[in-house]
């Protein structure tokens, strides 16, 4: 099983290398930059120029393959998001089903915000010293003067 793995992860690294040397350096530039757009289904916070997993070699061939078969960047990019979802963009774009993405950071820290005013304001008002009567003036002047 492992010379299994072995010979596999070793004919990824070697297709990904040949699909790399196949294309200019305006093109790999061009890969790189659609790269670092789309995310690695795998490590989920790393674009698949920044992962070192296997799926996102796979990923960066087919981009290099994509680039060389004469495809613009957003045809690329609408390629890799038809094979893979709206997951693979790093950016996703702002739709219907990705509003909570968009907005529920924004809408928490409102939210915050308004509860965080609502107790300040609750605790200030606690804060305010009242008048008190004559009569309970006395006592307290009496109590003071007797813990002394």
């Amino acid at each position: 099983m492992r010379h299994l793995l072995l010979t596999l992860t070793l004919f990824v690294t070697a297709l990904a290398a040949s699909a790399t040397a196949q294309i200019s350096d305006a093109e790999e530039d061009r890969a790189r930059d659609i790269g670092h757009q789309l995310r690695c289904v795998v490590c989920q916070n790393q674009s698949i120029e920044e992962s070192e997993a296997d799926l996102a070699l796979d990923m960066k061939v087919i981009v290099r393959e994509r680039v060389a078969a004469g495809d613009t960047n957003a045809e690329v990019v609408a390629y890799m998001r038809d094979r893979y979802g709206d997951y693979v963009l790093l950016k996703p774009p702002v739709q219907s089903n990705t509003y909570v993405l968009w907005f529920l950071p924004a809408g928490l820290v409102l939210f915050g915000l308004g509860w965080f005013a609502l107790r300040s304001k609750r605790q200030s008002k606690a804060d305010i010293v009242t008048e008190i009567s004559d009569t309970d003036q006395a006592l307290l002047d009496k109590l003071m003067a007797d813990d002394t």
